[in-house]
């Protein structure tokens, strides 16, 4: 065990404290909560987040109705509800992602009820309690939202005061996603490679990038995109949320691994690696719960990452801290 609390934050930050706990007197690290920023709930078994080191998620596509039925526990779960996509646009017509989660939007209208409406789309997301819109920007799958469309369904949220994500991919995406206000990027840009004036630009409007660099592992040319845009983000004082995509391919649930090390390698290190994780945005934090990583704490910032994959949640109670 690392014997000095103070080392330890200055590899992983303030919020770190020794502990063990109470019932087996296993020895670790408390953290706050970890929070995946972008799953599919209906393609992933939940109930195996909390034991992988997932206290609360983001999903950002399901049916609405659904996850306006859920009820309190683990994870935690904010959510956009569905897509909001052009007639034809992605996610539609996907197996994985059936109607209840797709909405097209046709009209600009910012009154409410009219069919195809942004209002309309935006209304009724907000109206089954999404904390988020998500809205596809995808112009190598299929048809992507104008500047018009976009900026409409960027004021219909901001009715609500709701923050807007969009997955942008395709040439020109992350620009018009930039230009209409977007606050969150679904995924780090994979498609193209981005200049330096629209990184640093990106940056410092507050726009925050969902890492998911880990679903590219069979792409090496996006790997590499992916992995060079959201260095340069990071190095320009971007904020990263940690996200992976759970639904997208089949693998584990809870902390992935793979996620981590990607993580790593773009610069988003040590106390930063635990601020993206550990980010509540944008829901209020977990309460009643902490991240617990058991064992030898790390000894230098390359431990950090593999250290953190051994992480799971518990109460906060049963935690005994040591470093009065």
């Amino acid at each position: 065990m690392h014997a000095d609390p103070f080392a330890l934050r200055d590899l992983v930050g303030p919020s770190a404290r020794v502990c063990r706990r109470a019932l087996t007197g296993e020895s670790g690290v408390s953290l706050p909560p970890f929070v995946d920023h972008h799953v599919h709930l209906h393609l992933i078994d939940e109930h195996r987040l909390a034991e992988g080191g997932i206290a609360g998620v983001v999903d950002l596509g399901g049916d609405p109705v659904e996850l306006a039925r859920r009820g309190d526990g683990l994870p935690h779960v904010a959510y956009a509800g569905a897509f909001l996509t052009p007639a034809g646009g992605y996610p539609s017509g996907r197996g994985w992602a059936p109607d209840a989660i797709v909405r097209p939007v046709t009209d600009p209208s910012d009154h409410p009820g009219v069919p195809g409406g942004a209002a309309t789309a935006v209304d009724e997301q907000a109206s089954f309690g999404a904390s988020v819109i998500k809205v596809s920007l995808n112009a190598a799958a299929g048809p992507a939202f104008d500047a018009a469309m976009l900026d409409a369904i960027v004021a219909a949220a901001r009715v609500h005061g709701l923050p807007v994500v969009a997955h942008v991919e395709g040439e020109g995406m992350t620009r018009r996603a930039l230009d209409a206000g977007v606050d969150v990027l679904a995924h780090t840009p994979f498609s193209e490679a981005l200049d330096t004036a629209l990184i640093a630009r990106a940056a410092a409007s507050g726009q925050r990038w969902i890492s998911t660099l880990d679903i590219h592992a069979a792409d090496p040319a996006a790997a590499r995109t992916g992995s060079a845009n959201l260095a340069a983000f990071a190095a320009a004082g971007g904020s990263v949320l940690y996200g992976t995509d759970l639904g997208n391919g089949d693998r584990p649930v809870g902390v992935l691994a793979g996620e981590l090390t990607a993580l790593d390698v773009a610069g988003v290190r040590g106390a930063a690696l635990v601020d993206a994780l550990s980010d509540p945005w944008p829901a209020a934090p977990v309460s009643g719960v902490a991240t617990f990583v058991p064992g030898p704490t790390p000894r230098s910032l390359d431990d950090v990452a593999g250290w953190l994959s051994g992480a799971t949640v518990v109460p906060s109670e049963e935690l005994i801290h040591d470093d009065h």
